[in-house]
């Protein structure tokens, strides 16, 4: 206290001079109407040029969550186009846009956008690096899409970013069924046009034509049914002549991927935990 006050004594004639500043300035503005105009006309810039600067900020940090909504609305509109390209194409048309876009089936999952940050399409074990992790709700066996179609399965999950393995791979096996007709395949991508993969196992009774849709069937425990893979180009005879293998004009573009969605199911989550129990159950005796 005595420190407190031995400093007041020292230095009172530096407070009385700004006290008295104060009551200067006070009279000053508040009686002269030019002194007062500038003074307000000045205090306005700075309060103008203090807003801008904090509305530049706060658009700045909104501006991860702003581009997570522009992803997400892009590969739903992605979806839309090629539900309405695909209808077009189709002769016997479906009264009902609900039936024939397959792609609509997402809308009843939580999507999580993401973007494609590493991406190869001339190997035979091609793999997807996106920049979504663990810390965004992304796990391992997680399905990915596009807004024209299937993408690939997560492998691996980082904290914020994860591997994928697209269909684009020797080792992806998805399965599949003819839009509208029930058989199921297995979709397999032997190498070379990275637009061209294989449908194989499809039965000899099997009765389709060429172009028709091929979607996931919902077997595989990571997609949904329906979601868009491609149309038949052309139908070959398994090795065995015991089924048919189609070759499916994929939907995805692959050399151009740039924005995906991870399906977030937790059914479908459900379902792999059930299975991998079952496996390890089945490994233990």
């Amino acid at each position: 206290m005595n420190n407190l006050l031995d400093f007041l004594s020292r230095h009172y004639h530096w407070f009385l001079f700004v006290f008295l500043e104060v009551i200067c300035a006070v009279l000053l503005f508040q009686y002269n109407n030019y002194q007062s105009s500038v003074w307000f006309s000045s205090a306005n810039v700075v309060t103008g040029k203090v807003y801008e600067v904090n509305s530049k900020i706060t658009q700045f940090f909104s501006l991860v969550k702003l581009n997570e909504e522009l992803t997400h609305r892009n590969v739903y509109l992605e979806q839309q186009v090629q539900a309405l390209y695909n209808q077009l194409e189709e002769k016997d048309v479906d009264t009902t846009l609900a039936k024939s876009a397959g792609m609509r089936v997402l809308e009843h999952f939580r999507l999580i956008p993401a973007k494609v940050v590493s991406n190869s399409v001339n190997k035979k074990d091609n793999l997807i690096t996106i920049d979504k992790g663990e810390a965004d709700g992304v796990r391992k066996d997680m399905g990915v899409v596009s807004g024209t179609g299937v993408v690939g399965i997560v492998y691996m999950a980082g904290k914020h970013y994860s591997v994928v393995i697209p269909v684009l791979s020797s080792k992806s096996s998805i399965s599949c069924t003819i839009d509208g007709r029930g058989y199921v395949g297995y979709l397999h991508w032997t190498g070379g046009d990275s637009q061209m993969a294989y449908v194989d196992d499809i039965p000899r009774h099997a009765r389709f034509r060429l172009y028709d849709r091929v979607v996931t069937s919902g077997y595989s425990s990571v997609f949904p049914p329906g979601i868009a893979v491609g149309k038949i180009r052309h139908v070959y005879n398994s090795s065995d002549g015991l089924s048919y293998r189609l070759q499916v004009h994929l939907y995805t573009d692959f050399s151009r991927l740039r924005n995906v969605c991870v399906i977030d199911d937790d059914h479908i989550q459900e379902r792999l935990d059930i299975l991998r129990a079952a496996q390890d159950s089945l490994e233990k005796k």
